[in-house]
């Protein structure tokens, strides 16, 4: 057994496979007016008292633009309030309505379940194990992000 050909073709499988069964199965009928990203954007809003667009574009990693694309839309299907800053009239704080928090329970739940059919096959010396690997893998995720960014900077001149 060649195990990089095997783990290779398990992380590029498994990351499409992900994406797309997530998205099967919390957009239901009862979410049809939204996307997988919308569900993504409104767990980093989180529950509570709202986030400001600036660190949710930045937890996401994209830009305030295209944030603001995403929540004009959740905006308008009621899943998203938005609202200036009683401190700072500049900042614009997002927070997610009833719906939006049903929303984001619906989509939590999801991942439980998912994590828990992964923890209920392994033993508990196992646990350990898969936790060590899947921190190396974030490193890497974040390591090549950071890399990229360093590449698309603008070189200094001499």
């Amino acid at each position: 057994m060649d195990a990089y050909k095997t783990i290779n073709d398990i992380l590029v499988h498994l990351i499409n496979e992900i994406w797309e069964l997530e998205g099967k199965a919390i957009i239901t009928e009862e979410f049809k007016d939204i996307t997988n990203t919308d569900m993504h954007i409104m767990e980093a809003i989180g529950l509570g008292e709202g986030n400001n667009m600036s660190s949710v574009a930045k937890k996401l990693n994209i830009t305030v633009g295209t944030l603001t694309t995403a929540i004009n839309n959740l905006v308008r299907k009621k899943y998203v309030e938005r609202y200036r800053s009683d401190e700072d009239r500049r900042v614009v704080i997002i927070k997610l309505t009833d719906k939006g928090i049903h929303a984001y329970h619906h989509h939590a739940d999801y991942h439980h379940q998912m994590t828990q059919a992964i923890l209920d096959k392994l033993t508990e010396d196992e646990i350990p194990v898969l936790m060590k690997t899947l921190d190396g893998l974030t490193e890497f995720f974040h390591g090549y992000s950071k890399q990229g960014e360093s590449k698309s900077m603008p070189e200094e001149e001499a």
